[in-house]
């Protein structure tokens, strides 16, 4: 197995605060076709009780994508990205993202598992608001293949 086993249990700095942009929301949920109105329309968000506009749910992908450059960073990963297939992806919301949310996301390894020459590392990213409030874990499994 090229992945370091010792990535288990290691956790990463928090990112730097990520302020979610309107314009952003709407750009994201075109492009995975959530045409709800509430991803698009601030009266429709704050006729539903939001200040703004609401992410679709992958939306938190944006920042657990920050976390996981800190991971493909790490000179003893042994993690290759081209290498590297995203396998699985799960959210725990706490609540909706919101534009106008300043959000920071935390890394942490929570598996390693070795298949073959290759191996899945499964890592979670704690995303919270600017109080430190939870909004959403984001749990993704990345499929590592063996050297060749």
């Amino acid at each position: 197995m090229s992945v370091n086993p010792e990535l288990v249990g290691r956790a990463f700095a928090p990112t730097a605060p990520y302020l979610v942009g309107r314009e952003k929301v709407r750009e994201f949920a075109r492009a995975v076709f959530a045409d709800d109105p509430q991803h698009l329309d601030p009266a429709a968000a704050q006729a539903l009780g939001y200040a703004d506009v609401v992410a679709p749910p992958t939306f938190a992908m944006v920042i657990q994508d920050l976390t996981l450059q800190q991971l493909l960073a790490e000179p003893d990963s042994g993690i290759a990205l081209e290498r590297t297939i995203h396998a699985e992806q799960r959210f725990r919301y706490t609540r909706p993202i919101v534009a106008g949310d300043e959000l920071t996301g935390q890394l942490s390894i929570t598996g390693v598992r070795a298949i073959g020459a290759g191996a899945m590392v499964t890592s979670e990213s704690e995303i919270t608001d600017a109080d430190g409030a939870h909004v959403v874990t984001a749990t993704s499994i990345l499929l590592i293949g063996g050297d060749e």
